[in-house]
């Protein structure tokens, strides 16, 4: 554990259907550079995880969209999942806290399906992202660029398309948020 991002507040925006290694390795690769990390659902207590198309962890909620500010973090990671990304995207709320997050230039971190929330909140228009290879018709119509790529910055949004990017994922989250940091 490091404290290179120690003061630093990070809202995970999720909700039931998260793909669980989207979540808690960002999470956990946070918390160990130092930084609050938040889970921001649409209901308290838990949401529940999976492994692909198996149940896996239930993770607790630490606030919800009714009483968590965009204002109070300083990057947004946004854990992919099929049944979470096309859930979490409907949500006026969270579409809000991203557009928000956006606005303010703050990092947001995006993977896998993911990918479908930034979509519903227009911010996608004019950018170049990777994601699950199947939204990358959505990414264009939105007025994106896909690329398959492991990993993509541009600006600051930051995006990856599996699991198996994590590692790198991960890395570009906490360069760009040390880089901040430092300035």
């Amino acid at each position: 554990m490091t404290d290179a991002l120690k003061g630093y507040k990070v809202a995970v925006l999720a909700v039931d259907g998260f793909e669980q290694a989207e979540l808690v390795e960002p999470q956990r690769a946070l918390a160990d550079a130092g930084a609050t990390v938040h889970v921001i659902s649409a209901k308290p207590g838990k949401i529940q995880g999976f492994k692909h198309v198996d149940k896996g962890d239930a993770v607790n909620v630490d606030a919800t969209f009714d009483n968590a500010k965009p204002d109070d973090y300083d990057a947004v990671v946004l854990p992919g999942g099929v049944v979470n990304g096309d859930a979490i995207r409907l949500l006026p709320q969270a579409q809000a806290f991203v557009k928000a997050a956006d606005s303010a230039k703050k990092p947001i971190a995006v993977i896998c399906h993911g990918t479908w929330l930034p979509v519903s909140a227009g911010i996608i228009s004019g950018r170049t992202v990777t994601s699950w290879p199947s939204l990358q018709d959505d990414i264009r119509n939105a007025g994106g660029t896909w690329v398959d790529r492991e990993v993509v910055e541009d600006g600051n949004l930051i995006s990856s398309r599996k699991p198996d990017d994590l590692p790198a994922f991960n890395r570009t989250l906490i360069a760009q948020l040390s880089k901040r940091k430092a300035a």
